[in-house]
């Protein structure tokens, strides 16, 4: 790698290197030391081709669901098995890794201008924007870029587009699915909404088990699925299917509901 590499977005390697090795430090602890990450299925990450992957996840804060990812996957590339023990994994992180965030988001401050650089792929939410719900025509522009990332390499997506759980998948993943049939591993998080403020920078409660299941690649038919039962299989896969309800004590959800109102009135 040249020091004035370039990835198909403009970013030079080298900055996204550096950032991703000083995210990376600065944000280890939080999963291994303040709190502890149990990791299942980091064999799949391994075997993965270089490109044309997309992991689809559920979603619990805004940024510490991504950089816990880049911690397991560089961590699961580098040969540790279930494990991000020792943080030296992160001094040659795999470059081509993208996620996909809200422009929003990610446009609110220098610092997530300084996150974004480390391989995020913006995007204009077609539902929602400065906390108002709306209707607004997808950019086109927004989802060829997520293609490219996949001719790049592997991208990171949660495909409900919001922290809150048992919210409905976004039929625009689908699509991305069905026009550029990638490799889809689904991933299932938990501990990260106990353990992190919303937007997953202040660590809020130490001493949580965080868990960080990958499964198995999904299965797909492409010539008889249609739109709707890609997205069925998203609900399933990253457990997030309205049936998964019916085996949650109530005690629990009224919490969830708690802390979402709560977070209404704080963010």
């Amino acid at each position: 790698m040249g020091l004035f590499s370039k990835n198909p977005f403009g970013h030079y390697l080298y900055i996204k290197k550096w950032l991703i090795r000083i995210f990376g430090v600065l944000s280890h602890r939080r999963y291994r030391g303040f709190n502890e990450l149990h990791i299942e299925g980091s064999e799949i990450i391994k075997n993965l081709p270089n490109t044309n992957v997309l992991f689809v996840s559920n979603h619990q804060t805004y940024f510490a669901d991504v950089t816990a990812m880049f911690h397991v996957f560089n961590a699961s590339l580098s040969g540790r098995v279930d494990s991000i023990k020792n943080v030296g994994y992160i001094w040659q992180p795999k470059l081509n890794l993208y996620y996909v965030a809200a422009k929003e988001t990610m446009q609110a401050g220098l610092l997530t201008r300084i996150m974004a650089y480390a391989g995020a792929i913006t995007v204009e939410r077609t539902w929602r924007s400065k906390g108002q719900d709306i209707k607004r025509e997808v950019n086109i522009e927004d989802t060829d870029n997520i293609g490219v990332a996949l001719k790049d390499g592997w991208v990171i997506t949660f495909p409900q587009g919001t922290t809150k759980p048992f919210k409905p998948i976004r039929k625009g993943t689908a699509h991305i699915i069905m026009q550029h049939k990638p490799i889809v591993i689904p991933i299932v998080i938990d501990g990260f909404r106990r353990s992190f403020d919303k937007k997953g920078i202040r660590l809020k409660k130490r001493g949580i088990l965080q868990s960080f299941q990958i499964k198995p690649a999904l299965d797909f038919d492409y010539e008889n699925d249609s739109i709707d039962d890609i997205v069925e299989k998203l609900e399933y896969a990253i457990e997030q299917h309205s049936s998964f309800l019916k085996v949650i004590p109530q005690e629990e959800l009224d919490d969830m509901e708690k802390l979402n109102e709560k977070r209404k009135w704080e963010y």
